[in-house]
């Protein structure tokens, strides 16, 4: 398998209300870049939170008590605080520069998903309402556009547990399964596979995040092609819950 990775970089500065899906196909075009069958678009949530207009301006969050006790542990502004509040279920951990929360989508991570880089200053962009609505959409527009059967995935950079540094991680996902449950599969040696599972959206993100960058690269779209699983995966009605661990199995909370 040789899998490539193309990134869209004629995208202009997105606005609230504009159509993602023309923008990048207009933009794919202007590049000479052809969308093909079985190709898989990572998309970064920033892209998606512009468009949908959810980019918040922290200085019209008025702090509760809670976020003003947890500013003072943290030494985070006490009004990013506040948002991070907003966005979470539950507040998981806090200590120097960090909360680790539960978002109301149920992904655990760093500050609710919040992201303050890429827009400008004192604004800051959450974790899409609903990011499998919001790829859905943009994959059923593109495949309109281009005729192709293609996949979408919205991606954010959170860091992992007991690692260090950040990586792309899928956030939201249309078009094909998140987790390739590979149980059965034979190995090398000619043992069945019992529990082994892949988390193939995650790997995507992270391997389309090697393109897109963050800092100033400019490109929020990344065409991964190649996938020689996609047709197997193929699901124009998948989640991204199958990638979310049920807390009863959580063993460190």
């Amino acid at each position: 398998m040789c899998v490539e990775l193309i990134g869209i970089n004629k995208i202009p500065l997105i606005g609230e209300g504009d159509n993602l899906a023309e923008i990048i196909v207009n933009a794919a075009n202007s590049g000479n870049i052809t969308i093909n069958n079985e190709d898989i678009l990572v998309i970064a949530e920033t892209a998606i939170a512009k468009s949908e207009g959810t980019i918040t301006d922290l200085k019209s969050l008025i702090p509760s008590k809670l976020a003003l006790e947890l500013s003072k542990k943290t030494g985070k502004d006490s009004k990013l605080v506040q948002f991070i509040i907003n966005e979470s279920a539950e507040i998981i951990k806090v200590g120097p520069n960090f909360i680790i929360s539960e978002t109301k989508h149920g992904f655990v991570c760093a500050n609710a998903g919040i992201d303050e880089s890429n827009v400008e200053e004192g604004l800051a962009t959450p974790i899409p309402i609903n990011p499998d609505e919001s790829a859905d959409k943009i994959r059923i527009k593109i495949e309109e556009i281009t005729g192709k059967q293609v996949a979408i995935i919205i991606s954010d950079t959170q860091g992992r547990s007991f690692r260090e540094g950040a990586v792309g991680v899928a956030i939201g996902i249309s078009g094909i399964e998140p987790l390739w449950d590979r149980k059965g599969d034979i190995d090398l040696y000619g043992r069945e596979l019992q529990t082994t599972s892949i988390a193939v959206a995650d790997e995507l993100a992270s391997a389309a995040s090697i393109i897109m960058g963050q800092a100033d690269e400019g490109i929020p779209v990344v065409i991964v092609r190649g996938v020689d699983y996609f047709k197997k995966l193929r699901n124009e009605h998948t989640t991204i819950k199958p990638l979310i661990r049920a807390k009863k199995y959580d063993l460190f909370r």
